[in-house]
């Protein structure tokens, strides 16, 4: 059950190497409906992180400040402030901030499958990896606990 009304009840700002998260909303608040947090994105970071995808949720995007350039079944869609994107469950995506301003955008994550936890997670295993590359596995597994798959490179040729 959902605790009373409250501005920003999960409000919890977690780092995962150079991204910025602000978690506003999630599932224990909402009866497990939604989950609503903004990504902080530097200036041309590239990020290390897979592309992957939501197994069970859509994730919403609306742009606040900058532009995060999304790949999305291999398209590049640019989303800037005042824009917005549904990334459909199922799909493989991942983002890039190829601009020279930092980006911050709001997710949406419905139903709230995807939490604080995993950011937390996710957060530790880069953190353990002290610069270098995370180990591959954990952060897999960490996808998996939280309804994402990473997804498979296309066969080379």
């Amino acid at each position: 059950m959902a605790t009373q009304a409250a501005v920003n009840p999960s409000e919890e700002a977690i780092r995962i190497g150079p991204l910025g998260i602000r978690f506003l909303l999630s599932g224990e608040d909402t009866n497990g409906s939604v989950s609503v947090f903004e990504v902080t994105v530097p200036a041309r970071q590239k990020l290390a992180a897979p592309a992957h995808k939501n197994d069970a949720y859509e994730e919403t995007l609306y742009g606040i400040k900058g532009v995060l350039t999304w790949t999305i079944d291999g398209k590049a869609i640019e989303l800037g402030p005042g824009q917005a994107l549904c990334i459909p469950r199922g799909t493989v995506h991942r983002f890039d901030n190829f601009g020279t301003e930092d980006a911050k955008q709001l997710s949406i994550v419905t139903p709230a499958i995807m939490g604080p936890a995993y950011f937390r997670e996710a957060s530790q295993v880069v953190s353990a990896a002290a610069g270098g590359p995370p180990d591959t596995a954990k952060m897999v597994e960490v996808f998996r606990r939280h309804g994402m798959t990473i997804a498979t490179p296309a066969p080379t040729r």
